[in-house]
């Protein structure tokens, strides 16, 4: 198959729907993909954005060799229902030297067993309901990620609270100790945000910074402060 081939960007190992949609989107965005399944179906699905997709029948050490596994930059395995599967394969991609293993994990008990062999772990529905937690019990954030320790990436609906002061005005980091990394306004999203740049109801900006600094302008915004 692969074995032979210059370093590729991501392999995914597992089409279902976190696997397929992942690998749909990375190949979207312009990133060479390699994509394994046993599924003969789900990799032709895939085959018009990869030319590096195959079908294999097992996950053993040799299979994924012979696939090229090893010739990738970060491998995700995104088989959390078969605990089994998912570790022995996971331990399989890191044994083989590639750089970068993240890991899909249903719960945190896998997690922390694919964690000690040396993978990342993401939980997607567990990150998903957070993430859909946080916009239903709130009216300002819009999304948020959750990162390590107590930090957080957020997006923020301006109120009239904010409206007419410039960035130096509002004074984030001074005031929430947050940093504004993007500016969402009138549909236009930019990341070169200078001090005199006045912000306007509606507009969505998005900070970084702890959760409960974060949580202290969501209710400055909306007048809980």
């Amino acid at each position: 198959m692969l074995q032979h081939k210059s370093t590729i960007e991501f392999g995914i190992i597992g089409l279902g729907r976190f696997g397929f949609a992942l690998a749909e989107t990375l190949a979207d965005a312009g990133k060479e993909v390699l994509v394994l399944d046993n599924n003969e179906n789900k990799v032709k699905q895939i085959r018009h954005l990869t030319d590096n997709a195959f079908v294999v029948g097992a996950l053993d050490k040799e299979t994924l060799e012979d696939a090229g596994i090893q010739n990738c930059g970060t491998v995700i395995v995104c088989i959390g229902e078969k605990i089994d599967v998912s570790i022995l394969t996971t331990l399989n991609v890191i044994s083989m030297g590639v750089p970068r293993v993240i890991a899909k994990a249903i719960s945190y008990e896998q997690g922390r067993v694919l964690e000690k062999i040396g993978a990342e772990v993401v939980y997607p529905e567990s990150d998903m309901a957070i993430r859909l937690a946080n916009r239903l019990v709130s009216t300002s954030i819009l999304d948020s990620i959750e990162l390590t320790g107590d930090i957080a990436i957020a997006e923020l609906k301006l109120t009239h609270k904010i409206a007419g002061q410039t960035v130096l005005q509002a004074n984030l980091r001074k005031k929430y100790n947050i940093n504004i990394i993007a500016l969402e306004q009138e549909g236009v999203t930019t990341t070169d945000i200078t001090p005199d740049k006045v912000l306007m109801v509606d507009d969505k900006l998005v900070v970084v910074g702890k959760r409960i600094n974060i949580k202290k302008f969501e209710e400055f915004l909306t007048g809980l402060r």
